[in-house]
């Protein structure tokens, strides 16, 4: 019996390998919400772009693979990963420690600033609590800044959540909410918040505290038995940072420092 030993595990390395190569051939299949202007958008003509889309494309030039973007809904895109739908999430996910217990990060690539935003004369002093008791606050459901807002002011302000960014900057726009927490590319992208001739404007500081809600960066997520690949992911990842290319296509789309 020991002499069938050898030729079982010699075919059982074959398949590993021939499994792997196929695997390499394959596409990249990488999961994205949009609309996440600038990270993530659509053109006019359908084309797919956008700061981590073009990052993606060209990390997967360096590891030899072709990328194919699937989009997928924000609240089961991990799941979607989980269920194998596609290879990895590359679309915007902050690093968190619960979303650490079930997926696999990569090193991260951008930071992810958050801000208040009111309308033009209706500005919120966030560090006076009193001021806040009763006001309505509107937030993107089941982001960290939901989760945030629910633990830290909602207590004293009514929280209202909405499906869309593009919802919420449209009720803050039109005065039907008293200020609105928000990722600040899309406070950019949505409400203009930095023109001169903006009735939205910001009325906070950058926020990236605590980092136990908003994290430690925006990475790539994979599924934890995919470390090999994760790590091809991170290589390609410092090759881009290190030759200037990173800094290239953030200047395309932000004029901010995302780094991190």
């Amino acid at each position: 019996m020991k002499r069938l030993y050898a030729p079982l595990l010699a075919s059982a390395m074959l398949l590993i390998a021939v499994n792997s190569s196929v695997m390499a051939d394959e596409p990249l299949k990488l999961a994205v919400d949009i609309p996440f202007e600038p990270f993530e958008y659509r053109l006019p003509d359908g084309t797919l772009t956008g700061f981590e889309v073009e990052l993606g494309e060209e990390v997967c030039r360096r590891i030899d693979r072709e990328c194919e973007w699937v989009e997928q809904g924000w609240d089961g895109i991990i799941p979607g990963l989980l269920a194998r739908k596609y290879d990895a999430i590359m679309s915007s996910m902050a690093i968190t420690e619960e979303r650490r217990d079930k997926v696999l990060f990569s090193e991260p690539y951008y930071s992810n600033p958050s801000v208040w935003v009111t309308q033009l004369g209706e500005e919120v002093d966030i560090e006076q609590r009193e001021n806040l008791e009763g006001l309505s606050v509107g937030v993107q459901r089941g982001t960290i800044r939901d989760r945030y807002i629910t633990d830290t002011y909602g207590d004293i302000m009514e929280v209202r959540r909405y499906d869309t960014a593009e919802d919420l900057a449209l009720d803050i726009n039109t005065g039907r909410l008293d200020t609105a927490f928000m990722y600040y590319p899309l406070a950019l992208a949505n409400l203009d918040v930095e023109k001169p001739d903006s009735e939205v404007v910001v009325s906070s500081p950058l926020i990236r505290e605590p980092k136990s809600y908003f994290g430690h960066g925006v990475a790539a997520a994979f599924r934890k038995r995919d470390g090999d690949l994760a790590e091809q992911f991170n290589e390609a990842l410092r090759e881009i940072k290190q030759d200037g290319t990173y800094d290239k296509l953030m200047h395309k789309y932000v004029d901010y420092d995302i780094k991190i």
